[in-house]
């Protein structure tokens, strides 16, 4: 498993190889959005372009400045890096541990890393004051000392509704700055990726707005089905769980993150079927819907 930093850095020079003027640490303001074109200030000079793709992240300003702020709700993380040595090198690598619903609308994990482990816990955004209490009950459980904890650092989690919009204009939002977090996992990177592809082919086309209809269908499905196993998990915990690790539903999970199957909607037969028995539980425990395909119809 690799580490952001190093994931980040491989990004930007595949970047500025294809041709990117690439600005490391550059102070982006005044972002206005024209009839003919986007201006804004880059460490105080002015530039101008046809059209701008903002990725500036969850806590990013892009949202507010062209008016596609649509009030979204977050989930929160809270993480941490424990080097080996001070944990046993032989027990964690190449071990990933995933605690599901031990914490209310998420999960606890520990990921072995290079020299080091990742630990951390994440929830529902009213867990917030609470995070550092789950973190350090993870920690105890795991055997890892809680003063042993490097780098501790929080997160806010965009969760995308089903009436924002991701287009308008000359502008397109991506990634986190669109909200595009997946509500089970807290995952972002995949949405992130397939959100900066489909906004290029549609720039490309000469037609930027359409992104928004096919970012919608192409990632409905899968955001259907995450909101459902996580209210599931949250409600009715031990029920989804072992509904889950039946042999035709497991099946399923891992053809899905294996990426055998593209998404949930594209599955058929035995496995189909499975897949609604965990959305029947979340209807059963107050699921508010399919909040991003809702905004299809």
């Amino acid at each position: 498993m690799t580490q952001r930093v190093r994931l980040d850095a491989f990004l930007a020079e595949q970047a500025a190889n294809a041709g990117a003027d690439f600005r490391d640490d550059a102070r982006v303001t005044g972002l206005v959005v024209g009839e003919s074109s986007v201006t804004a200030e880059v460490d105080g000079k002015k530039i101008a372009a046809n059209h701008a793709l903002l990725a500036d992240g969850a806590n990013g300003v892009s949202t507010r400045a062209v008016d596609l702020d649509d009030g979204r709700d977050y989930g929160v993380a809270l993480e941490a890096n424990v080097p080996y040595g001070v944990v046993s090198e032989s027990e964690f690598r190449g071990l990933l541990c995933l605690e599901l619903a031990n914490v209310p609308g998420g999960y606890g994990w520990v990921f072995p890393k290079g020299d080091h482990i990742n630990v951390g816990v994440g929830g529902w955004e009213r867990e917030g004051p609470r995070l550092r209490a789950h973190l350090a009950r993870f920690c105890r459980e795991y055997g890892i000392p809680e003063a042993s904890l490097e780098n501790v650092r929080g997160y806010r989690l965009p969760l995308i509704h089903a009436r924002a919009r991701v287009a308008k204009g000359r502008v397109a939002l991506l990634g986190d700055a669109a909200g595009l977090v997946d509500p089970l996992s807290g995952d972002g990177i995949y949405e992130a990726l397939l959100s900066a592809k489909l906004a290029t082919e549609a720039l490309l086309t000469g037609d930027l707005e359409s992104y928004d209809a096919t970012l919608r269908s192409r990632l409905s499905s899968q955001l259907s089905a995450a909101w459902g196993a996580k209210v599931a998990l949250d409600r009715f915990p031990r029920l989804t769980y072992a509904v889950v690790r039946t042999p035709f539903l497991w099946n399923a999970v891992v053809s899905l993150i294996g990426g055998d199957v593209p998404s949930p909607s594209s599955m058929r037969g035995l496995r189909r079927a499975s897949m609604r028995v965990v959305d029947g539980i979340a209807r059963a425990a107050g699921n508010p819907g399919r909040p991003y395909k809702a905004a299809q119809t």
